[in-house]
């Protein structure tokens, strides 16, 4: 829900500067959210293990806690961005500290898998889909107590504020298995950089077909999610559509995404693998062109929904080929390469579409009697749908240089 608040109270604030000032805004603060995994990611989970692990989860969501609050209070961009990369650092110590006590709370190590999947359902589905609704609704709720949009936004800021607040009192008092520091050999298995993976994998990558066909298959897929995410906040107003518009986009987003991935193994069946993974990124550049002529807001929730599906469908395609058909020795690394390419795609698409579609002028269409607005979200979704349709072809054509599955 953060994410969305900071995101939406960063174009309340610039909306007497215009358009290109809302869309530089917005891309602003996604991009301070991307600096600091690229720059302190491993400093933060090798300082995070070096503390009790439970002191350091209690610190960083009672500081999350503060800096959401003070935001009212100062009501500017500036602070919004400062408050926007120490949340991100903060986030950044928080994670490696909860995932290295998971361990400490399972009874058998073969729990461990079961407590992984688990995490990963909340991360990207309860947590987005949840954050998402409890946002809209929200957004929806405000006006009914005479309050403005901004007013409503710093409401939703407060709200997570004081859930990070409870979040500190559970873990310091009702959890205390979580406390513990990492050992010596625990510190030396740090996880390395993301600028490492990415160039630690690029040298597999660029000599092996396959594994360079499902990464531009990815690229694809993922850069038609992000424009998504990236434009929602801007497409819905161009929609007509408020704050709660723009939840329910970002979260049928990951709804699609989760979707995907549930029904992916029944069309494995049907198709192979490496056809339905070219596909699937072929389906969702197409479904990103209907989300750029979208005339209503119900129409672009269904095909941001499709959208969502596919690149699900082609992300667990992926990942099921790397299972299946990369060998033992290396598939650690390639699984490492594709997660963090997934990561800096979307934080990047996040990032850049913003500050793209601020430049592009907006014109007005008019279809029989009636006149459409027609922004720069438009232009760049439809842009974004060619490329990454264009891509699924290129990547089904890479896949199947050394045969078919």
């Amino acid at each position: 829900m953060a994410l969305l608040a900071l995101t939406s109270l960063a174009t309340h604030l610039t909306a007497g500067a215009g358009f290109t000032a809302q869309s530089f805004a917005l891309g602003g603060v996604v991009a301070t959210k991307l600096v600091p995994s690229l720059l302190f990611g491993p400093l933060a989970g090798v300082l995070a293990d070096r503390f009790d692990r439970r002191k350091v989860m209690v610190t960083c969501d009672l500081a999350k806690f503060v800096l959401l609050l003070s935001i009212p209070f100062v009501g500017q961009l500036w602070w919004l961005l400062v408050v926007t990369l120490l949340l991100e650092l903060c986030t950044m110590f928080w994670i490696p500290a909860k995932d290295a006590a998971v361990p400490n709370l399972l009874r058998s190590p073969a729990q461990m898998e079961s407590a992984a999947q688990l995490g990963l359902l909340v991360t990207y589905g309860v947590a987005v889909v949840g954050g998402a609704g409890l946002f809209a609704l929200v957004s929806k709720a405000g006006p009914m107590f005479g309050a403005d949009q901004e007013t409503t936004v710093y409401a939703a800021l407060c709200l997570n504020g004081f859930a990070f607040l409870l979040s500190a009192l559970v873990v310091y008092f009702a959890i205390p298995e979580i406390s513990g520091r990492a050992t010596e050999a625990e510190r030396q298995q740090a996880p390395p950089s993301l600028l490492y993976l990415l160039r630690d994998g690029y040298t597999y990558v660029v000599r092996t077909p396959l594994v360079r066909g499902l990464v531009v298959g990815v690229v694809g897929a993922f850069t038609a999610g992000g424009t998504v995410i990236a434009t929602a906040k801007l497409y819905a107003s161009s929609l007509g559509g408020g704050d709660a518009a723009y939840s329910i986009l970002f979260a049928s987003v990951f709804a699609g995404l989760a979707a995907g991935m549930a029904v992916g193994p029944v069309l494995a069946r049907q198709v192979p693998h490496r056809r339905l993974f070219g596909s699937a990124i072929v389906g969702a550049g197409v479904s990103l062109v209907v989300v750029a002529v979208a005339v209503h807001l119900f129409m672009a929730i269904a095909a941001v929904l499709v959208v969502g599906a596919f690149a699900g469908i082609a992300f667990l395609t992926g990942l099921t080929i790397i299972g299946t058909e990369v060998a033992d020795g290396i598939r650690g690394r390639v699984n490492a390469f594709v997660q963090s390419l997934v990561r800096l795609v979307l934080l990047g698409a996040m990032s850049v579409v913003p500050v793209v579609v601020g430049v592009v002028a907006t014109r007005t269409v008019t279809v029989g009697d009636t006149a459409l607005l027609v922004d720069g979200t438009r232009f760049v979704l439809a842009g974004a749908g060619v490329l990454a349709a264009a891509v699924g072809v290129v990547a089904r054509r890479q896949m199947t240089e050394e045969g078919s599955s």
